[in-house]
């Protein structure tokens, strides 16, 4: 699994431009590999464009949603598996809407924490029935991007469940999630006010959750700078996973 797995796979792992700088995709494709999710890396793929939509660049994000499909269409790609809950809105949703060409692609995408829960369900991994007291006690926080936009919900919580997480939901959750405060270019252009709306949400974290969960890298890093408990999906997966002997 991997760049070189050129013939075996037509699956592509797409983690976005903010969890390859950080580097945190290592974890996602250390969860594949351990999970037995087939997927393989391609050089050369540029930003879903998120930013250049935000910012009212309609002709930019056509450009690189261009690119984009010529390069998966070069390599023959059908599906792509995004951790970036942003990516995945823009390739599910958006690229249909400026770019004619996607529709006819048959390209399908999927969210991570979905390919995740379903390798867990085939594996028969599933620690939810564990006392309570030897379970480890979280809240979850819901990206918008994941959320609101693409309606999902229960299938990170199940992920979290199965491996042994006890879910105590934070007041303000589901579709009536309380934004990290980062999204839509507020940490970059107007820092103290992303940082004032996480300590806001940071305030809603139930005593009793040890960690605040979020499979979007930007929330994790936004309400990391409001709470020490802030963790990003990925880790928490892959810790347990480690665990397992």
């Amino acid at each position: 699994m991997g760049i070189l797995n050129w013939f075996t796979s037509k699956t592509l792992y797409y983690p976005g431009c903010l969890t390859k700088f950080l580097g945190e995709d290592e974890k996602y494709r250390a969860i594949f590999n351990k999970l037995g999710i087939d997927f393989i890396l391609l050089p050369g793929e540029v930003c879903c464009g998120l930013p250049a939509l935000n910012a009212g660049y309609k002709k930019d994000i056509r450009k690189l949603a261009q690119k984009n499909l010529e390069l998966f269409k070069k390599n023959n790609i059908k599906k792509i598996i995004t951790s970036c809950p942003s990516c995945y809105h823009i390739f599910k949703d958006v690229y249909s809407e400026i770019l004619p060409e996607w529709s006819g692609s048959g390209i399908k995408v999927e969210h991570a924490t979905i390919a995740i829960l379903n390798s867990l369900k085939k594996k028969s991994i599933d620690f939810s029935d564990m006392p309570d007291e030897e379970k480890e006690p979280v809240t979850y926080h819901d990206p918008c991007h994941l959320g609101r936009y693409s309606g999902i919900y229960e299938e990170p919580r199940e992920v979290i469940k199965r491996l042994g997480g006890k879910i105590i939901e934070i007041k303000y959750n589901r579709e009536n999630a309380f934004c990290c405060g980062a999204g839509g270019g507020m940490r970059v252009n107007f820092p103290k006010i992303a940082k004032a709306i996480s300590e806001k949400k940071a305030i809603y974290i139930p005593k009793v959750a040890e960690k605040i969960i979020s499979p979007c890298m930007l929330c994790w890093i936004n309400l990391k700078s409001a709470t020490d408990k802030s963790e990003e999906f990925s880790s928490f997966v892959l810790r347990k996973l480690e665990a397992l002997k």
